[in-house]
């Protein structure tokens, strides 16, 4: 028997022959600013298009705190509707969160489909999302969102049977009915999505006997991040001006200046305000991050507030506990900039500036990527006998020799190995030390 909810998911990926068009609306609260509220808009336009629909219109308010009911003033519903009716627009999205009440008393008011940011993410989402793993997560996250928003529509049916942003993914028929599908669809994504899980850790467990460091690439949404893989290794990752063009992870082998090889891996990118059933759902892929050695940072040189977009990134980082992983930042589109991000690097000491798409500034790149891997690195002293070239051949292959030592009873090594290297050579093994060295 075929399950409504995947065959509505699969529907996401079918071409439209129209777009949308969707007033936005923001709202500036208490400690906030018009500005900031203006570059929210800016991005969400930027999401609905993405999204396939155009932006028609936009309407803001400043409030001390949203109204309980419709989480603008009653005058701005009325206004919005007029402005909705005037443009004859399928949809309002709003940049702020909506509770399922709110999202309700909007819709009844204004008779047209009410969004917020969190469903034009969850759409764009559920349209890129190609592999078994990145699916299950969409789907997973979905159904999160639509749960408490299901509500029994005026012929005893569901709203949001239509489509347009928003409606995608899950479908919806009785109320009842639904939620109890809803409820075991969860309970088997969830299911599913842990057994993917163990699989992701045994494989990450063999990389890790490889002895390879791993150093994982994160950013802003459309910074860079796939390109600058691909500059580096070749990979052949997807690469698109456009948010969320890439959600599964990718992972080369990248030799540095010194020779000592890495594993590099592409990551989803993060975004403003990223839904938080997203994180939830994504953390199984996330954990690459938070298990990474190094994380390089990639930030939007060309971007016009590019620190408010390393400061989300760095939240997103917290919340799936990668925060404590060294960062090594790298601001891209040097080809867009003027000064070639001089000012940029002032500000954030250590970091470099590149041009991914023009291959431009990667040999620096390289050499401080090279340098902190070795700051990181442990350096350790092994003796091993002349006659275990095996041995000899493995430590050159998995770390960075430092110095060697001809003795009587063999070769004195002292090289930089990971601690799963250097567990493996424990027997040759004669002095380890802290590794800043």
């Amino acid at each position: 028997m075929s399950n409504p909810y995947q065959e509505a998911l699969g529907a996401t990926l079918i071409e439209r022959t129209f777009r949308e068009r969707i007033v936005l609306v923001g709202v500036t609260l208490g400690g906030h600013t018009d500005e900031e509220t203006e570059d929210g808009l800016d991005e969400l336009s930027l999401l609905i298009d993405t999204a396939g629909a155009d932006e028609a219109a936009r309407l803001t308010q400043r409030r001390d705190s949203p109204d309980p009911a419709w989480y603008i003033g009653k005058g701005k519903v009325e206004e919005l509707k007029e402005v909705c009716l005037a443009l004859d627009a399928d949809t309002v999205v709003f940049d702020n969160e909506l509770t399922p009440g709110q999202q309700y008393n909007l819709e009844k008011a204004l008779g047209r489909t009410a969004l917020d940011r969190t469903a034009v993410i969850l759409d764009i989402f559920a349209q890129n999302a190609h592999t078994l793993e990145g699916k299950a997560q969409v789907e997973l996250a979905m159904l999160r969102y639509r749960l408490p928003r299901l509500r029994r529509g005026a012929k005893g049916g569901l709203s949001q049977q239509g489509g347009g942003i928003g409606t995608r993914g899950p479908g919806e028929t009785r109320l009842e009915v639904d939620r109890r599908r809803i409820m075991r669809r969860i309970e088997k994504l969830e299911r599913d999505l842990r057994g993917l899980q163990r699989t992701r850790h045994t494989q990450r467990k063999s990389r890790g006997r490889s002895g390879l460091a791993s150093v994982a690439i994160v950013g802003y949404t459309n910074a860079g991040k796939s390109t600058l893989l691909n500059s580096l290794t070749r990979a052949g990752v997807l690469v698109e001006d456009r948010l969320f063009a890439t959600l599964d992870p990718t992972t080369r082998r990248l030799a540095l200046p010194g020779g000592e090889p890495v594993l590099l891996t592409d990551t989803v990118g993060f975004i403003r305000a990223l839904p938080h059933g997203l994180i939830e759902s994504f953390k199984s892929t996330l954990e690459v991050a938070a298990e990474a050695d190094m994380l390089v940072h990639v930030v939007d040189g060309s971007a016009a507030h590019p620190e408010v977009q390393i400061t989300a990134v760095r939240e997103v980082l917290a919340e799936i506990g990668a925060d404590n992983v060294p960062e090594f930042l790298v601001f891209n589109k040097a080809d867009m900039l003027d000064d070639w991000g001089a000012s940029l690097v002032a500000d954030y000491e250590g970091a470099v500036v590149v041009s991914a798409l023009k291959s431009e500034g990667l040999d620096i790149f390289m050499r401080r990527l090279s340098d902190r891997m070795r700051a990181i690195t442990r350096v350790t002293e092994l003796l091993v006998p002349y006659d275990r070239g095996d041995i000899l051949a493995a430590i050159h292959r998995e770390g960075e020799v430092v110095l060697t030592e001809q003795e009587p009873d063999g070769m004195r090594i002292r090289a930089r190995l990971s601690e799963a290297s250097e567990g493996r050579l424990r027997e040759f093994v004669v002095a380890p030390d802290d590794g800043r060295n």
